[in-house]
C-alpha cells in the first residue's frame, strides 16, 4: 500500500458512502473489474478504520441532534437525571426508538452473510445491483413531496426503511440511495428522509466494525502502515461531511436524478468490462 491508494479509497469511501452511488460497489468496481486496487491493500483493519472514519463525518454533521440522542437515551435507561422541571424529549425518544427498529432488519442478513460477501467478486452481479441503484433513485425522483417527519412517521415506515438498509448490503446497492427512496416512497419530507438515513447508519456501522474489529486484530495489525491508514481516514473523514453537506443541500434544492444517471453509467461500463475480461 501506498499513501496515494490509501487515500483514494479513503475518498472513495467517504464520498460513496454518503453520495447514493454504493461505496461497496465502487471499491469492488476498482479492485475486481478495472484493477486499479489490489484487492491485498485494504486489510480488515484499515476498512474498519475507514468506515469508522466515515461515522465520525456523520457525528460532525448532525453533532447537535445525536447530542440530544445520547443525553435522552441515558435518560431513558435511567443513567442521567433530568434536572428539576424539565420534561423528557418525547421527540428524540421516538426517534431512538425509530432507530432501533430501522436497525433490526438488518439481523435477517446475517444467516446469508457469507453468500453476501462473495458477490463482492462477481462483476456481473455488481454491475446490475448498480443498475437497480439507478433505477431506485429515478424513480424516487418522481415521488411526490411527503410532509412525514419524526413526529408523524409510523412504525411500518421505519420497518420499511430498515428493509432498504438490509437490501443494501449487497454490493452496488446504494445504503443511503435506497433508505431514502423507500423515506421518500413512504412519504417522509426529503430533508426528514436523508436525516433519518444517516443517524440510522450508526449503529449499522457501529454493530458491523465492532465485530470486523475483533477479526482484525486476530489477523494481526501492520503497525508500520498506520501513517498511511490515518492519511486515508482523515480523507475518508473530510470527503464524508462534505458529501453529507452535498447531499442535505440537494434534498432541499434540487433531485436525485444525477446520481441515477451515474450509477447506469458505470452499470453499463461495470457489465461490459466484466464481459470483455
Amino acid at each position: 500500500m501506498t499513501y496515494i491508494s490509501a487515500i483514494f479509497l479513503g475518498l472513495i469511501q467517504g464520498l460513496a458512502e454518503f453520495l447514493p452511488i454504493s461505496s461497496s460497489g465502487h471499491l469492488a468496481f476498482f479492485q475486481e473489474v478495472v484493477a486499479v486496487l489490489d484487492a491485498g491493500e485494504e486489510s480488515l483493519f484499515f476498512d474498519v478504520l475507514l468506515h469508522l472514519g466515515t461515522l465520525v463525518a456523520v457525528f460532525v454533521a448532525y453533532r447537535a441532534e445525536i447530542k440530544s440522542l445520547i443525553l435522552e437515551f441515558f435518560t431513558m435507561v435511567g443513567v442521567r437525571k433530568l434536572p428539576q422541571g424539565q420534561k423528557p424529549d418525547r421527540l428524540s425518544r421516538r426517534m431512538i426508538l425509530f432507530i432501533i427498529l430501522g436497525t433490526l432488519p438488518l439481523f435477517a442478513v446475517l444467516p446469508v452473510k457469507d453468500f453476501v460477501e462473495g458477490l463482492y467478486s462477481n462483476p456481473m452481479f455488481i454491475g446490475c445491483a448498480f443498475l437497480g441503484t439507478g433505477l431506485i433513485l429515478f424513480l424516487s425522483d418522481r415521488l411526490s413531496r411527503g410532509n412525514k417527519d419524526v413526529k408523524n412517521a409510523s412504525i411500518l415506515d421505519v420497518l420499511l426503511v430498515g428493509c432498504g438498509q438490509a437490501l443494501a448490503t449487497v454490493p452496488g446497492i446504494s445504503r443511503s440511495g435506497t433508505t431514502i427512496s423507500v423515506g421518500l416512497a413512504r412519504g417522509f419530507s426529503r430533508e426528514f428522509a436523508v436525516k433519518y438515513s444517516f443517524l440510522l447508519s450508526i449503529p449499522a456501522v457501529l454493530g458491523a466494525n465492532i465485530l470486523s474489529l475483533i477479526d482484525a486484530v486476530g489477523e494481526g495489525i501492520d503497525w508500520s502502515r498506520m501513517p498511511m491508514y490515518l492519511a486515508g481516514v482523515a480523507t475518508a473523514m473530510i470527503s464524508g461531511y462534505l458529501a453529507i453537506r452535498l447531499l442535505k443541500y440537494i434534498s432541499r434544492k434540487s433531485s436525485f436524478g444525477g446520481f441515477a444517471y451515474y450509477c447506469w453509467g458505470i452499470g453499463l461500463v461495470t457489465l461490459i468490462l466484466s464481459l470483455v475480461k
